[in-house]
């Protein structure tokens, strides 16, 4: 049953095929679509979800209720701490008939004030997005976006996307979102469970929150998989919580290099952020490992935290490195202590937010070593 960010699936075995083949079990989905306006609780157990179909209130009831209403979620809040950040707004623009400057690649201009992004969404259309410092924009309806795309930003982009940026600025069809970052701080609660934008977000910089819910999906699945009986909702609590440190690897190191990233390519005023924002350039571009190193933490093929410190700290020490020679000065080696703290002062904090023992030391969690509470039983419902 889809329920507006709620699933929720009937799964019973059937007697008569379980006779014939004692391994294999049926499964029986029915599907509904519905808003979900609020959780059913009782006695502080989750019970199913209240939604509207049709007009009518209606209930759906199963041992475990799987929240995923996206960042919107107006159902987190007595399952998670939320701690939401809006760092930027994303503008977005069609561009057609044009041809980026390496086809079939995704694009980031390191613009002024931040960055801008560009990536084929068809053979003759590039999707744009142009990041906006802060949670305010300048207006569309009275002319001020237009205005600031033209004068700010047309400047920077690849010549041969100027023709067509300028004409996708003129045929208005101008779209605005808010880039959201919320590290997830789970409530665990007996009979419900939280996943997706919902429970943790990223700067969308990296376009890493598909990977996130993927990978998230993928955790669960493994840990439902040996279940027979979900009744008991206290056991099955106790049992889920290992999802929030199983998630960890992958989810905390996708997050902190989108947040990472993000101040790294904004531009400053500073010396030393100009030369980290250089020298992230220049390490990407060296190619080999500091290439490909980069990209298997981005795409999740890489889920290893300690990496991703690794690469992170090696872009500043080549940047400090890049300043010191052929010969140091002191203001040099003012810039270079400078950049080396600019560095730690933008990571530690994200990864403080994640989580330092689950993110780096997973398996020191007790939560880690859970094991299923394996029951059989001829039915059970799952609230998706």
């Amino acid at each position: 049953m889809w329920l507006g960010g709620v699933f929720t699936m009937d799964v019973s075995f059937n007697a008569c095929v379980r006779k014939l083949h004692p391994f294999q079990s049926t499964f029986v989905v029915r599907l509904e679509q519905g808003t979900v306006t609020s959780l059913l609780e009782e006695n502080g157990i989750v019970k199913g979800v209240l939604y509207k179909a049709n007009g009518e209130e209606q209930t759906a009831y199963a041992p475990l209720t799987i929240v995923c209403d996206g960042c919107f979620s107006n159902l987190r809040r007595s399952l998670c701490s939320p701690k939401v950040d809006v760092p930027s707004c994303f503008v977005g623009l069609i561009l057609e008939n044009c041809q980026l400057p390496y086809p079939n690649h995704g694009h980031v201009v390191l613009g002024d004030p931040s960055p801008i992004l560009f990536y084929p969404i068809s053979g003759t259309e590039i999707r744009c997005l142009v990041d906006v410092p802060g949670q305010k924009v300048p207006s569309i309806s009275n002319g001020e976006m237009a205005n600031y795309l033209k004068t700010v930003v047309a400047p920077q982009i690849p010549h041969e996307l100027y023709d067509s940026f300028l004409a996708a600025i003129e045929k208005g069809s101008i779209r605005t979102m808010p880039n959201r970052s919320m590290p997830a701080d789970p409530h665990p609660t007996p009979g419900a469970l939280l996943m997706g934008d919902a429970f943790n977000m990223r700067h969308p910089l990296t376009g890493g929150g598909m990977t996130v819910a993927l990978s998230d999906i993928v955790v669960l699945q493994n840990l439902i998989k040996p279940l027979r009986n979900l009744h008991d909702a206290s056991a099955l609590c106790k049992y889920l919580e290992s999802f929030y440190t199983l998630r960890k690897p992958v989810a905390s190191t996708i997050n902190t290099l989108a947040g990472a990233l993000y101040k790294v390519f904004c531009a400053s005023s500073d010396q030393a952020r100009k030369e980290m924002r250089q020298a992230c350039f220049d390490y990407l571009s060296l190619g080999g490992v500091c290439s490909s190193g980069p990209v298997a933490l981005l795409s999740g093929l890489n889920p290893r935290p300690l990496s991703l410190v690794c690469h992170f700290f090696a872009v500043a020490i080549y940047g400090v490195g890049r300043l010191l020679l052929p010969f140091p000065s002191p203001k040099r080696l003012w810039i270079g202590a400078k950049l080396i703290s600019g560095a730690s002062g933008i990571i530690f904090p994200i990864i403080k937010a994640e989580g330092v023992r689950q993110m780096f030391f997973p398996a020191t969690v007790a939560a880690y070593y859970r094991a299923a509470p394996v029951k059989e039983e001829r039915k059970k419902n799952v609230c998706l």
